[in-house]
């Protein structure tokens, strides 16, 4: 488990960040097209996207003449780094939902630490060294991102004992992601296309929560239009594109710019009506934006 970017070229570095960077972008659709499909049971939905990021991400894999059958043939540590964290994300923030139904604020914001434990966690990382620059990058994103959560809500947090549990999912939620950017790095070796098979591992076990726990809802038209979109980009292509930029790529970077994500979500429910702007957003895009600026500055200086 040898961190390969540590000898790759700065340009590709450089490339490689800017490819991760693609996922943030195709993130930020993701609660867009939650709302609008939001008549699915969420992990229905979670199933039936990754589902289509399966079958999307092979035939694409298949189509530019790579071995996407051989890339499935992974050790177990590298399956379970990679469905831990496709599947174990998105359970975790489903959960914290439902055990705490009226904080979703505070829910939102804990889920939100995974960028900042993304920089944090970079610093165990053979080679790699987190520099002043990188935690107040990240903790200027963090600020940001609860001025645009903290706007969808009341106007404050409350932390109430009953919902304890769902705090405890929210923060175990950004754990998970956190640690599976982190780690994937670890494993620079495995090719990015055994993401197809974490991607159908998270469907199946999707599936079966759905079975457990929800009632099938049969998708209109429109909404079946809305999960092939999310199959294909923000629950299909960004998974695909952050392995190979976390492992080829500035990954404390990657960790401050995903803050851009939030942003990003908000600024496209507001031009779609689903939400009004105000101070907040502004302020907060110039602490996101700020926030990255600084902890990709060595980056950018090369």
């Amino acid at each position: 488990m040898t961190d390969h970017a540590l000898t790759r070229p700065p340009a590709e570095i450089r490339r490689a960040t800017a490819v991760g960077g693609i996922a943030i972008v195709l993130w930020s659709t993701l609660a867009l097209f939650a709302t609008l499909a939001a008549a699915i049971p969420p992990f229905q939905l979670v199933a039936m996207s990754f589902g289509i990021a399966f079958v999307v991400g092979t035939a694409a894999g298949a189509a530019l003449g790579r071995d996407v059958v051989g890339a499935l043939r992974q050790p177990p540590a590298v399956w379970l780094l990679g469905v831990g964290g496709l599947f174990g994300y998105h359970f975790f923030y489903f959960l914290a939902f439902q055990l705490a139904p009226g904080a979703a604020v505070e829910v939102n914001l804990l889920n939100y630490l995974w960028p900042l434990l993304i920089v944090l966690f970079s610093a165990l990382l053979p080679g790699e060294r987190l520099r002043r620059g990188h935690v107040l990058g990240a903790l200027a994103g963090l600020a940001g991102t609860a001025l645009i959560v903290l706007g969808r809500g009341t106007g404050g947090v409350s932390v109430e004992a009953a919902n304890l549990p769902g705090y405890l999912s929210a923060a175990t939620c950004a754990v998970t992601w956190a640690a599976y950017s982190v780690l994937s790095r670890r494993f620079g070796d495995v090719p990015t296309e055994a993401v197809g098979g974490f991607c159908l591992a998270t469907s199946i076990l999707s599936g079966l929560c759905h079975l457990l726990f929800e009632t099938t809802a049969v998708p209109t038209g429109t909404e079946w239009l809305i999960v092939i979109l999310m199959g294909i980009g923000p629950v299909g292509a960004a998974f695909f594109v952050w392995d190979h930029g976390v492992k080829r790529g500035d990954i404390r970077a990657l960790g401050a710019l995903s803050y851009a994500t939030p942003l990003l979500s908000t600024f496209l429910l507001i031009l779609f009506g689903d939400r009004a702007g105000g101070w907040s957003v502004w302020v907060a895009c110039a602490l996101i934006i700020g926030g990255a600026v600084l902890a990709s500055r060595d980056v950018l200086r090369r």
